[in-house]
């Protein structure tokens, strides 16, 4: 079988790296993906835009990019579509167009249940199968057949989960991916250790990032040790600092008790809240409001996030107690997703 994967995020070639453990290995791979799971079309790092100029710039390559793909998909038997759905989508209306009979699976959904629920319709007209990985997202589909809750990929990623609530006195920090992130939290965090004495403290670092930029963008950074392995640091901290994103899930699965802050551009943090009418920011604390539970963790936004706020809730949380709810947590998303969408594409 020939299969066509437009999978342009890093996430999504970590998720897919699982995925083709399940798959059978007369399965090829044809698209866009990590070059470390096979031959594809395009280096992944030749589709890294950075900021709204730079999108601009590569317009016409993501068009002749989406035409070959079309192209492409005319001898494959299938296509997988994984997140990142400001392109996918658009491809999946014209294979749709071009190829009204071919199975169109798309994981790693829209968030059309946070914002844009416009998606919804699109999804569900231009796709066959569609994986979600959230357990409440068929909740805004009318076509219960196409959507299927696989499980969270997050649990197939994550070999061990914390067995106990321990002081291990490391205390882990991760100010995010994106320069902006980093350049807001990282002073604070700097502050933030004077006040904790006596532990150690661990910067997780993507791997991505080079010494140079490393020096660039993060300063000095004597204070901490770096680390690169996020959930064996995590298993390790007996608490965290978290910039919001996908690393407050895993925090949450592992059961690392810990403090989401975020501070976003005045004019984006305003957009974002006029768009997405959400109570919470952190995906545990929305799955949490889902089980009818109080919130899993604190958030601080914008101005909140201050010195004084972080370290009072971090000698003020229920770190026992977190511990604990981190188990429902993984209860609630049931299993890692890779088997099931390899079994829903090789069927």
């Amino acid at each position: 079988m020939k299969l066509l994967v437009c999978a342009m995020e890093a996430s999504s070639n970590v998720h897919l790296k699982e995925l083709k453990k399940y798959l059978n290995e007369d399965i090829e791979l044809v698209g866009v993906f990590d070059k470390e799971l096979g031959n594809p079309l395009y280096d992944l790092t030749s589709l890294a835009i950075m900021g709204f100029v730079d999108a601009l710039k590569k317009l016409r390559f993501f068009f002749q990019l989406r035409d070959e793909l079309v192209s492409l998909a005319k001898d494959c038997d299938k296509v997988l579509l994984m997140d990142s759905s400001g392109f996918n989508l658009p491809l999946a209306k014209k294979l749709r167009v071009t190829y009204p009979n071919k199975e169109i699976i798309y994981y790693i959904l829209p968030q059309a249940w946070a914002w844009k629920k416009g998606r919804v319709k699109k999804l569900e007209t231009y796709c066959s199968k569609l994986c979600s990985i959230i357990p409440f997202e068929s909740e805004i589909y009318n076509d219960k057949n196409k959507i299927t809750y696989v499980g969270h990929p997050l649990l197939d990623e994550i070999r061990e989960f914390k067995t106990q609530f321990l002081e291990t006195n490391k205390i882990a920090f991760m100010p995010g991916s994106r320069k902006t992130e980093i350049t807001n939290l990282m002073p604070i965090f700097k502050e933030l250790v004077k006040k904790i004495p006596n532990k150690e403290y661990i910067l997780i670092i993507p791997a991505k990032f080079d010494d140079s930029y490393i020096k660039k963008i993060y300063g000095d950074i004597s204070e901490f040790s770096i680390s690169r392995n996020t959930h064996e640091t995590l298993k390790e901290a007996e608490y965290a600092f978290i910039c919001s994103g996908t690393a407050t899930l895993e925090a949450a699965l592992i059961g690392t008790p810990f403090t989401l802050s975020y501070i976003a551009k005045k004019f984006d943090f305003f957009i974002g809240k006029m768009f997405v009418k959400l109570n919470f920011v952190g995906l545990a604390n929305i799955f949490f409001e889902k089980m009818g539970k109080k919130p899993l963790h604190s958030e601080f936004l914008q101005e909140d996030v201050n010195v004084e706020n972080l370290l009072n809730d971090y000698k003020n949380l229920d770190k026992k107690l977190f511990f604990e709810n981190s188990k429902f947590l993984r209860e609630y998303l049931k299993n890692g997703s890779s088997q099931n969408v390899a079994r829903i594409i090789q069927n």
